[in-house]
């Protein structure tokens, strides 16, 4: 027994080193920072109370920034959800080349984020323009990612483009855990298709749904790396969103404090939103 948990613990706490190094430690340090009014470079700073969290919320770069961010979150959790399920319902029927198409469907999420975002950025300026022309569309014509109006929704193509991949997994996993018998069952009642989506497959994939609601809100409230890939923030300040402008305002515009309360009061955003989620989302569970 002692050898086994000696051989726990040497893995176990090397681990826990690093994560409390590279994870937790800098976390808290930005907790420290934010009440502070250091630049990021400076030797010495000053502590300002809570300053920089009353200025975030006079700020309209800040509250522009969220109201993005929201738009952004809630338009792609639902695209996300609704196409990885009607693909999930496709991919888990009796389809020739199931096993093929699933994993074409599930390739967007082996690709790196960055990598995606480069790609399309390259399509929307230079491939779709050049259709849109030879199309006569003035709206095509145009790279989209260049327009203050619309550039969000070139955001979102990509998203979702890469999101379902990993929610259609999800969705699968939850649809091949139902009854055969029940649907054989539902068919002698007479249910037609939408009733026994509705009364049947998604009251069992409930759970399901509940992880990648949960999930995909949040990972559209941390957007980061399309922004970069695509368009930097623009044009001006339309797409900036709040994970890229604690990067740009922390680590490029001298704001390292202001920015780092900005962060705190950020994760506490994803925070409550993931609870409340989670616990709507739960009790619609249980009722169903």
């Amino acid at each position: 027994m002692v050898s086994k948990k000696a051989a726990y613990f040497s893995m176990a706490i090397p681990a826990l080193l690093l994560f409390f190094a590279f994870h937790t430690f800098p976390a808290l340090q930005g907790i420290y920072y934010a009440f502070t009014n250091w630049d990021g470079f400076s030797e010495g700073y000053d502590f300002v109370g809570f300053k920089n969290f009353i200025s975030l919320f006079q700020d309209d770069n800040v509250i522009n920034s969220y109201l993005f961010t929201f738009k952004y979150a809630i338009v792609v959790t639902i695209l996300i959800n609704v196409i990885s399920l009607l693909i999930a319902l496709g991919l888990n029927s009796r389809i020739k080349f199931r096993n093929f198409f699933r994993g074409i469907y599930f390739l967007p999420n082996v690709l790196g984020v960055l990598i995606v975002g480069y790609i399309f950025n390259y399509i929307f300026a230079n491939i779709v323009p050049t259709w849109g022309e030879k199309l006569g569309s003035e709206f095509l014509s145009t790279n989209i990612l260049g327009n203050e109006q619309w550039a969000w929704i070139g955001i979102v193509i990509v998203a979702v483009w890469q999101g379902i991949a990993f929610n259609t997994i999800l969705y699968i996993s939850g649809l091949q855990t139902i009854p055969q018998d029940i649907y054989e069952a539902s068919n002698l009642d007479g249910a037609g298709k939408w009733q026994t989506f509705w009364k049947i497959t998604f009251p069992m994939i409930s759970s399901f749904f509940t992880i990648n609601m949960v999930l995909a809100m949040k990972g559209s409230l941390m957007v980061f790396d399309q922004i970069v890939a695509l368009t930097g923030g623009g044009p001006g300040r339309a797409t900036q969103s709040i994970a890229y402008l604690i990067y740009q305002g922390g680590f490029q515009g001298g704001e390292f404090a202001y920015q780092s309360a900005n962060a705190v009061i950020y994760f506490i955003v994803i925070v409550v939103i993931s609870v409340i989620q989670l616990k709507f989302l739960q009790k619609r569970e249980m009722g169903a």
